[in-house]
């Protein structure tokens, strides 16, 4: 079974849960451990990124695609692993891009849990996969919820930036009313689209120009070093 939804976004939430799709989602998801299959992030963690940023405290959100795949990666947060995980590479490739763009010093792991409790909504459409399964679990029920979740962000008073990297990303770009909020567009950051337009986008400094704007103050977007 899937953990509680967190409190900060349960009444927004409660038309997403009620419907037949999230209940086919349940099921699919209990078979797939039923039949032995690895599903990351671990249950606990799947609404990681709901439990770190309330929905009162988005300021920004990033939409990813689905989990990493790999073995302790995933922890619920889009583009993030887990504080002794080496960072994948197109988390390598965002970090170049922040210390180009903005300054940062790269750090040490690709744990991005500073930038959620900053209001920093780290999303992905679809939010569990199969071990060693890229998209395994797309088509599954979690893009209703998730488009959900992108529909309570865009229905809030005060102006987000959303920050869509790649064409999975940005077909969701339809949900955000861009009379009230911001989009920041990019390619990818994969190593496949990389260098096709997401290196010299300068994706933060654009989404902090956009919020100081909105007298919504700015993201510290450097990680601390963990070692």
């Amino acid at each position: 079974m899937l953990p509680p939804i967190p409190t900060g976004w349960q009444t927004a939430l409660t038309s997403a849960i009620a419907q037949p799709s999230f209940a086919t989602l349940q099921t699919f998801l209990d078979d797939e451990r039923k039949k032995q299959h690895t599903v990351f992030p671990p249950e606990p963690d799947v609404y990681s990124a709901l439990e770190l940023t309330p929905l009162k405290d988005v300021r920004a959100l990033i939409l990813g695609q689905d989990p990493y795949h790999g073995v302790g990666q995933a922890h619920g947060l889009s583009f993030s692993v887990r504080e002794t995980i080496a960072p994948p590479r197109s988390l390598v490739n965002i970090f170049k891009e922040l210390n180009t763009d903005v300054g940062a010093t790269i750090p040490d792991n690709g744990f991005l849990a500073p930038w959620a409790r900053q209001g920093v909504l780290m999303l992905n459409t679809v939010l569990t996969v199969r071990e060693h399964e890229p998209n395994s679990h797309a088509g599954r029920g979690w893009e209703p919820f998730t488009d959900e979740v992108i529909r309570a962000v865009n229905a809030l008073p005060d102006k987000v930036v959303f920050v869509l990297w790649g064409a999975a990303a940005q077909k969701k770009r339809s949900l955000v009313d861009e009379h009230k909020h911001a989009v920041v567009v990019g390619a990818h950051p994969s190593p496949f689209s990389a260098k096709l337009g997401f290196f010299g986008s300068r994706p933060f400094s654009r989404v902090n120009a956009a919020l100081a704007a909105a007298h919504r103050g700015q993201i510290d977007w450097q990680l601390p070093n963990l070692k």
